[in-house]
């Protein structure tokens, strides 16, 4: 089970470099306007925004990618991956109610999964 709640969260911190890369560097490109359904137009206004956004989905998979290769000691380790993945559960919350409804499955279903996995792994007799 804990290597379950290892490899869930290393999906999430994967997820949110792609994430990072989509906001940050594909914004105003072909795929980036037709992931995020944006006229050139809207793209070219809202890039400095989106780069600031994949900014902070960075900080988000270095946290968990921080805790997974980095931290040794098991409950500060514990701690931490809780940490990111309640912050990563929370921005999938309020992103599906301020932006898109799809992010609550996109990013927040993964985050939420690997939470639960995480909590019981750590926590089971």
């Amino acid at each position: 089970m804990k290597l379950l709640s290892l490899i869930l969260t290393g999906f999430v911190a994967v997820e949110h470099v792609f994430i990072l890369v989509l906001e940050m560097f594909l914004w105003k490109t072909e795929f980036g306007m037709k992931v995020f359904q944006l006229t050139p137009e809207t793209a070219e206004i809202t890039a400095k925004l989106a780069k600031n956004q994949g900014l902070y989905n960075g900080f988000l998979a270095a946290g968990l990618f921080w805790a997974l290769f980095f931290i040794k000691e098991q409950n500060q380790k514990f701690q931490t991956i809780l940490f990111f993945l309640v912050c990563v559960v929370i921005a999938g919350i309020y992103g599906s109610a301020t932006a898109k409804f799809s992010i609550l499955f996109s990013q927040g279903l993964p985050a939420f999964l690997a939470l639960v996995v995480h909590w019981y792994a750590n926590h089971k007799k």
